[in-house]
């Protein structure tokens, strides 16, 4: 299912690849931050088998990004709750949702978020921490960091950064 390579590859994206890019976790993400958090609950809404859901979330569980948490004893019976970590992954999971409807959309989204502040369809973007400038691929400029350096992963990458 998942490649070591990646984890090992001296990148944060090839190394977050690692954890979610894989269709069935996105959307076993998607589903824990809609509230369905019980095994059974995702199986069925997912209609996916019970082998690749099992190893997806065992998998998210040994990342760190779930916990698996007992709700009932005999016969024993999990609910799936993101950790802090896996919270953080709402911002991901959000705009693919958001791509996808400009994109690949159909008939439609299939779901509208809607921001419980302003009570309006919400329209994600990605914006700087600082300004709250919406942060585009023409806006940002790249530099080393502190763990930047040629490996696996970013042989070329210090080709392209600007110092």
């Amino acid at each position: 299912m998942r490649s070591e390579r990646f984890a090992g590859m001296h990148c944060s994206v090839a190394r977050a690849s690692a954890v979610v890019a894989d269709q069935w976790t996105v959307l076993i993400l998607r589903d824990l931050f809609l509230g369905l958090n019980r095994y059974e609950d995702l199986r069925a809404d997912l209609g996916i088998a019970t082998n690749i859901l099992a190893d997806r979330l065992d998998h998210l569980v040994a990342e760190e990004v779930v916990e698996r948490v007992a709700y009932q004893q005999r016969p024993a019976r999990y609910e799936y709750v993101l950790t802090s970590a896996g919270r953080e992954l709402y911002g991901v999971v959000l705009t693919l949702l958001t791509w996808g409807d400009r994109h690949r959309v159909v008939a439609g989204p299939p779901l509208v978020p809607v921001h419980s502040a302003c009570g309006r369809p919400a329209d994600p973007r990605v914006t700087c921490g600082h300004c709250g400038g919406e942060l585009t691929p023409e806006d940002v400029t790249h530099t080393a960091g502190p763990g930047g350096r040629t490996a696996p992963g970013t042989a070329l990458v210090h080709t392209v950064l600007r110092r």
